[in-house]
């Protein structure tokens, strides 16, 4: 009987749920034909219904017994390359991101000050005002990489990965995910966000919407890496690879271009690249980034036009689309790896070994438990 009692509640906290999770009524009708009857207050929901619509609208059930809907923000700034017709408050997929991110980071940065860790000085190293290839430059002497250092790899995919790993030798926590959690039905959207960056002088994390084209994905990582030398915590779309009009998302965008395609080498090889059949291909080659890459810093520096540009990208960027949309998960261990940041799952596993973590708490934090958690740390090289 319990389940058939009716919940009176503001009809407006039913629109707030639904206009949050990005659902229209015509998405929901199904699953709850009576919906239009609830939001106009001519019927109430049971209990075991509103139960079920705060699942399906990723709602916390208790914000359904509020007055009014409470304001979602963000706990970091949000910068969005251009304006648009999407709601301004941020998604439950992305809130959830961030949240579980912060509470990585919490137990990483508890974890290295009681092992003895000393405040990572680049952090916060760096100011705005800075000359670009100055902080470039910072940036490159930190991570160990030298000026022409994506020479030295056989592919821009190579080139990310070895970016991603030299942060990590740093001391920078890199998370790559195209999901929440290891839920498969709550992908992330990459026009809503591209990346985000929470900056710490302890356990500095960036994580990079792994259901971007990999393509961009450089350019994310490089950007958020900037983020760091100037201490700015911040989530952004970078919408075409082009930042706000926030001065700060600005430098971040000139570092990461610098950083990837230093100026004046590009400056130097453009006049014989030009003229080829596909430059942005030879460039791509030669620099180890993408050609999606390529054309933005080609464009950066005036060497092709806004049209040109966009008309390459959209191409690109569909037709990087069509190729993912044929493609499965994958093997679920190697898309764990992308996931969670070596150095973190390290110390999380060395942890629980060694009894200063419970194994519950391991679980949580990596996002796998029982066995699964013993074959991932098995596949790291950790043995019972």
């Amino acid at each position: 009987m319990g389940s058939m009692v009716r919940v009176n509640i503001n009809t407006e906290l039913l629109r707030w749920a639904r206009e949050r999770s990005g659902q229209t009524p015509d998405a929901l009708l199904k699953a709850f034909p009576k919906l239009l009857d609830w939001e106009s207050g001519e019927l109430a929901p049971t209990l075991r219904q509103l139960e079920k619509y705060a699942t399906r609208t990723r709602t916390p059930f208790g914000y359904f017994f509020l007055d009014r809907p409470p304001m979602d923000q963000l706990p970091i700034p949000s910068f969005r390359s251009v304006r648009d017709n999407r709601p301004e408050h941020p998604s439950p997929d992305l809130l959830d991101t961030i949240y579980d991110m912060l509470r990585r980071q919490d137990w990483m940065r508890d974890h290295r000050l009681t092992s003895g860790w000393e405040s990572l000085d680049f952090v916060g190293a760096a100011s705005i005002r800075d000359a670009t290839e100055e902080v470039a430059e910072s940036v490159r002497k930190t991570l160990r990489l030298g000026r022409s250092w994506a020479s030295h790899v056989p592919s821009w995919q190579a080139a990310l990965a070895h970016l991603r790993g030299r942060a990590e030798d740093a001391g920078v926590l890199v998370m790559v995910s195209g999901i929440v959690g290891n839920n498969t039905h709550r992908a992330l959207d990459p026009q809503e966000f591209r990346g985000f960056v929470l900056t710490d002088k302890f356990a500095p994390l960036v994580f990079i919407n792994g259901a971007d084209a990999k393509a961009a994905q450089i350019f994310s990582l490089a950007h958020e890496l900037a983020h760091l030398w100037f201490n700015l915590s911040a989530a952004f779309d970078l919408r075409g690879l082009q930042p706000s009009e926030d001065a700060s998302e600005q430098a971040c965008n000139a570092v990461a271009a610098e950083l990837l395609v230093p100026r004046d080498e590009l400056s130097h090889a453009w006049p014989d690249a030009r003229d080829l059949v596909d430059p942005f291909e030879v460039l791509a080659g030669q620099f180890k980034v993408s050609k999606i890459v390529i054309a933005r810093r080609l464009l950066d520096l005036g060497y092709i036009t806004r049209s040109q540009f966009f008309d390459f990208y959209e191409a690109y960027i569909n037709e990087d689309r069509a190729k993912r949309a044929g493609r499965t998960g994958g093997d679920f261990f190697v898309n764990l790896d992308y996931k969670i940041s070596r150095p973190f799952a390290d110390a999380v596993i060395a942890s629980a070994r060694e009894g200063s973590l419970l194994y519950g708490e391991a679980y949580e934090l990596v996002g796998v438990g029982g066995e699964t958690f013993e074959k991932y740390a098995s596949r790291l090289g950790w043995g019972r």
